[in-house]
């Protein structure tokens, strides 16, 4: 399935484990290396954010190009900024 999203014109790929959307307990790291191996196009992990940490996990780990997150900020336990900064101490290149 992931080979074809490619194929058929897929810019990226969002990919958000149910089981882990508002849980807080991280993303699914397996399924979404699993996922970011089988194709060629983007791949943006979604569901499960519960700490900085999770975000470069997503990304370390998971290998996904780019990490979603919104419970860490909407109940203002994060910043953006301050998210953005820890991926940046990590090594984890992206836009400031």
């Amino acid at each position: 399935m992931g080979h074809e999203n490619g194929r058929v014109g897929a810019g990226e790929l969002l990919l958000t484990s149910m089981d882990r959307d508002g849980t807080r307990d991280g993303f699914e790291l397996v399924i979404t290396r699993a996922i970011t191996d089988a194709v060629d196009i983007p791949v943006i992990a979604s569901g499960g954010v519960g700490t900085l940490q999770h975000l470069a996990d997503g990304v370390t780990e998971g290998g996904a190009d780019a990490v979603l997150a919104a419970s860490i900020f909407h109940f203002g336990e994060y910043t953006v900024g301050e998210a953005k900064a820890f991926m940046a101490d990590q090594g984890i290149t992206m836009r400031l």
